[in-house]
């Protein structure tokens, strides 16, 4: 099982522990929509490109709406559970496309639930989200008004973005790919000014 297999069943877990409506990290997103969203960007290759290109954002969100209103709880997250269809770029790039998806849209579920506890991760999930830090940083950060320094605890630097003053995130790869996506409930740790941190978290894009 790879990674983003684990991840996947990982979060299938989670949505089975929720109702439809149950609140997610996702603005405007209850566990439905988040559970449409997966669905629609796997198998939908008429939809998917509206979640990456805003000129096609409005057909993806309708087809979203449409698929989470036609389609029973049980039944959508059964359609997550299988992964994507044959037909789908993603059967193939799965191992890697997915990895970060799966992992950041189970924490969206879990954070947003009253109680919750960060999950142990294995060395080869922590190793295998490393890749997307330094990837999506690039993306996430690039309006940044300082330069973004990405470092673990143990001092090993995954990225840098952005340009100005330097301030440094500090967490595990997890957590890092939480914040650059513009999770605030990332468990991280800042070595700069409080003004300077509240300027990169507004600037950040999202996922």
């Amino acid at each position: 099982m790879t990674v983003a297999q684990r991840e996947r069943a990982a979060l299938v877990s989670t949505f089975r522990t929720l109702t439809p409506d149950s609140p997610t990290l996702c603005d405007g997103w209850d566990a439905r929509d988040l559970a449409a969203h997966l669905v629609v960007r796997e198998r939908r290759l008429d939809a998917a490109p509206g979640i990456l290109i805003p000129a096609l954002a409005g057909y993806t969100d309708r087809v979203q709406k449409q698929v989470s209103a036609a389609t029973d709880w049980d039944a959508l997250v059964d359609q997550v559970a299988e992964g994507p269809p044959l037909y789908s770029p993603f059967k193939l790039l799965d191992p890697i496309a997915n990895v970060a998806e799966m992992f950041i849209h189970n924490e969206d579920a879990r954070r947003a639930q009253p109680g919750w506890e960060p999950r142990p991760l294995d060395d080869q999930t922590v190793a295998a989200l490393r890749r997307p830090v330094a990837m999506m940083s690039r993306m996430t950060l690039r309006r940044a008004p300082a330069t973004v320094v990405l470092q673990t605890p143990q001092g090993e630097r995954l990225a840098t973005a952005g340009r100005g003053p330097t301030l440094t995130v500090i967490g595990d790869p997890g957590e890092l790919l939480l914040f650059i996506t513009g999770r605030d409930e990332a468990q991280v740790e800042f070595d700069g000014p409080p003004e300077l941190v509240a300027e990169v978290k507004a600037a950040r894009g999202g996922l």
